[in-house]
């Protein structure tokens, strides 16, 4: 009798770790499975709860105005975000894509016409008579000049061809976060009650503190950083189009990047003013140097008022962020690697703080039992 029980002691304790490996097992390949199937929507899911939480203020303040419902009130909400944001974007896009395809094709048929440089150009002070120089070189025999770059000429042609393929791709998908957006505000109560669980589950006490944390690292960065990056963009796009700058929707993509990455973009808009005195008369070019100063110092002026207190984060972290979320998922990917890496960063200094002080207030704790 009591070999019997002892060998199924034996069987039971052998039997445990088996049981529970094939739960893991389990759990990880469900886990594994849901993840595969959701991860075409990862991106534009999280775009979307970023832009919910960023704008939930603002969708508060519209309520309130308008008295309705919450349903009624996100769709409301919903349509003007797309009208203000995704208009200007297929404008910008069509002047990209068209620039792209027609840079992309004179690379490929070696038709590259370069135009000769306007007259103010050599006039400029310093450096102008040099570019004058190179630049009629160019214009004049493209072919010759470029000769030794030709392969690099040809795989940037290739690369404008992809980038052309996935701007309308990435417009739509920011409608669609747009959209998911909607969807969250309509539910902003069941969200925040959701996020506090799962941070609950993480940090434990700490949870309430970080989900505070989060949430007010994330409506800082899309107001004060993506919002400020997103509307100087515009203004200053809608400057190029008037004016008629060559090249206006790459220009504009390049103000943008730089703008998400904090590095001011009147890097840009200054040599374009200088460009415009040469091209046009002085008083539209005076106008044009105006709003373009207007433009680049708009950051200085609206960053403090609304970045507040939520974000200390150091440049070189939002900068990882951004270039590493748009080489991994293109344009969105510069707005949502910015915000995610940023809130990371930030969750885990706060996480540090904690230990820190958890671990100065033990000894004392101690001495004093």
């Amino acid at each position: 009798m009591p070999n019997s029980i002892d060998q199924s002691d034996e069987q039971v304790s052998v039997s445990r770790p088996i049981d529970t490996a094939i739960r893991i097992g389990l759990i990880s390949l469900m886990a594994f499975w849901c993840l595969y199937i959701a991860s075409p929507f990862a991106t534009p899911v999280i775009w979307g709860i970023i832009i919910a939480i960023g704008s939930y203020p603002a969708y508060r303040w519209l309520q309130k105005k308008l008295g309705t419902g919450d349903g009624l009130t996100a769709t409301i909400f919903t349509l003007v975000m797309l009208a203000i944001i995704i208009t200007p974007s297929l404008i910008l896009s069509a002047a990209l894509v068209d620039e792209a395809k027609s840079v992309s094709e004179n690379f490929q048929q070696d038709t590259l016409k370069i135009p000769l440089p306007p007259e103010g150009i050599a006039r400029l002070p310093i450096v102008g008579k040099e570019i004058s120089e190179v630049w009629t070189g160019i214009s004049q025999n493209p072919k010759e000049s470029l000769g030794e770059f030709e392969n690099q000429v040809k795989q940037i042609g290739r690369w404008l061809l992809k980038a052309v393929a996935g701007v309308g791709l990435s417009i739509l998908m920011f409608a669609f976060s747009i959209i998911i957006a909607g969807v969250f505000l309509a539910t902003a109560s069941g969200g925040k009650r959701a996020a506090n669980r799962v941070f609950i589950r993480i940090a434990g006490d700490k949870g309430a503190e970080m989900t505070v944390i989060a949430g007010s690292t994330i409506k800082s960065v899309v107001n004060g950083i993506l919002g400020i990056a997103l509307l100087q963009t515009f203004l200053a796009g809608i400057g190029f189009v008037v004016m008629d700058i060559p090249a206006a929707g790459a220009l504009a993509l390049v103000c943008l990047v730089l703008a998400v990455v904090q590095i001011d973009i009147l890097l840009i808009l200054i040599p374009l003013s200088i460009y415009v005195f040469s091209t046009s008369s002085t008083g539209p070019a005076i106008a044009f140097l105006i709003w373009n100063v207007g433009v680049g110092l708009m950051n200085n002026v609206l960053k403090p008022i609304l970045l507040g207190r939520g974000v200390e984060a150091p440049m070189v972290v939002i900068f990882i962020g951004a270039i590493g979320g748009m080489i991994a998922h293109g344009i969105i990917g510069l707005f949502v690697g910015a915000v995610v890496v940023t809130l990371g960063y930030t969750l885990f200094m706060a996480w540090l703080e904690n230990t820190a002080e958890t671990s100065l207030q033990s000894p004392s704790a101690s001495s004093k039992e």
